[in-house]
């Protein structure tokens, strides 16, 4: 059924389905939005959703990083703030971002996919102040809980942003984009469409 994670066979399959699943989610939020109103920061916050692609697939590729124990780009240091990863910049699309997005996620499935112990040790950076100073290892397993976590309180977001731009909810959203066969909600038209 549309929506729902298919059954699975075992923790990993498990896993790796619930986070392609919120991926999804958040990916629908995007769909026919223009890169202006994926710039949109219609709500108290300053979040855009455009920007919070940005971040999931900057975030997914650190925690990938972290498991690999590998480091691409320069660190962020504990005195700096992350506004600036939410913002979808007048020079990024959200097609590029989508694109990094998927990219990172490619990259985690075939990592996770050789490893053999999802209890693995993913050490803690130390010294930042958003890890904990009393933690040394996390396993690849908290990782990707934490990234299922990460995911879907970031589409909670993008969903209040989306229906606060135009009113568009995640299961029409969903159905429009994923072109469901036999949608159970009325798949999302944007205007053009309504129109035409």
């Amino acid at each position: 059924m549309p929506a729902h994670v298919p059954p699975i066979a075992d923790e990993r399959e498990g896993l790796l389905a619930y986070l392609a699943q919120q991926r999804q989610t958040l990916r629908a939020t995007t769909h026919g939005l223009s890169d202006n109103q994926a710039r949109m920061t219609p709500t108290a916050s300053e979040l855009s959703i455009g920007g919070l692609i940005k971040h999931a697939a900057r975030c997914e590729a650190g925690w990938t990083d972290l498991i690999l124990q590998q480091r691409r780009g320069r660190q962020r240091t504990a005195d700096e703030g992350d506004s600036a990863e939410f913002v979808l910049t007048a020079d990024e699309t959200l097609a590029d971002v989508l694109d990094q997005y998927e990219a990172a996620a490619r990259e985690t499935d075939a990592v996770i996919a050789e490893i053999v112990d999802l209890g693995q040790a993913v050490p803690v950076p130390q010294g930042l102040p958003w890890f904990p100073a009393d933690v040394k290892n996390w396993s690849v397993r908290w990782v990707l809980l934490h990234l299922i976590e990460e995911t879907s309180r970031h589409g909670g977001h993008a969903d209040i942003i989306r229906e606060t731009i135009d009113g568009a909810t995640l299961f029409p959203l969903l159905a429009a984009a994923e072109q469901w066969p036999d949608p159970w909600f009325q798949p999302w038209q944007g205007p053009a469409e309504r129109t035409a």
